[in-house]
């Protein structure tokens, strides 16, 4: 029986996640020094701020009012097994490697030509503006496999700073691992399928839970979920806003 190649990849909840951005900020933090760095900022305090960030967080509103519902939804390059962004690459700067399956980017020979962020569906390239390169995410590869951390430590900065343990690490195709098995369990699901690049990182769907209200809560006072009556009209002789106020 032939035995899959190892992929590593992020495996996000959607169902817990709650657009704290702790995974952008841990994520800045680690890479601008690690070796995906430096991550350039400029104007990071002005009006038109603009630097390079290896992940977002998207929040947007679905449904319709009154039943609404917001959605944070992290994204970042997702390492696809049949990445666009390395077949276009003009001179072999992206590339994917056979050992973890992992997508980075060799700034020595990248000219910056950006024909990979027009490849890539996601809009998961950046280009530094200031270094003239291309630059995304390296799932931490300089952390994974640091013997000098514990092993516990080994994950990448996001996965590891994430309150509501939303993000998950492994490897997809080992089907023991923690996130192949979250995959399996909770109808776990990759971006945009229909483009056929096989993205390696997934998403796990939100479950809207019930959320059940008694009716005597309805009408405690103490609750701000409270139905209100309709309010006392004013009597017609009683001061106006323009009898008591000073303009």
């Amino acid at each position: 029986m032939k035995q899959e190649k190892i992929q590593l990849a992020l495996v996000i909840d959607l169902n817990v996640c709650v657009g704290c951005h702790g995974c952008v900020t841990s994520c800045k933090s680690w890479n601008s020094s690690g070796s995906g760095g430096p991550m350039t900022d400029m104007n990071p305090y002005g009006s038109e701020p603009a630097g390079t960030f290896f992940n977002r967080v998207q929040t947007f509103e679905a449904g319709a009012f009154p039943h609404t519902e917001t959605i944070h939804f992290p994204k970042s390059c997702l390492h696809c097994e049949e990445p666009p962004c390395v077949a276009c690459c003009p001179t072999g700067a992206s590339y994917k490697r056979d050992e973890d399956g992992i997508v980075l980017v060799n700034t020595d020979i990248c000219i910056g030509c950006k024909y990979c962020a027009w490849n890539c569906p996601y809009g998961m390239r950046e280009l530094d503006a200031k270094e003239r390169v291309m630059k995304k995410c390296t799932l931490c590869v300089d952390r994974i496999y640091d013997q000098n951390l514990p092993e516990s430590e080994r994950k990448p900065a996001c996965v590891l700073a994430c309150p509501t343990q939303a993000r998950l690490f492994g490897d997809i195709n080992d089907p023991n691992s923690e996130a192949s098995r979250a995959i399996r369990e909770s109808g776990g699901y990759a971006l945009m399928p229909e483009w056929g690049t096989k993205p390696a990182n997934h998403y796990l769907p939100r479950h809207k839970n019930l959320f059940r209200v008694r009716q005597d809560e309805l009408v405690r006072a103490d609750n701000p979920l409270r139905i209100e009556g309709a309010p006392t009209p004013p009597a017609q002789d009683s001061p106006s806003l323009d009898d008591s106020t000073s303009w």
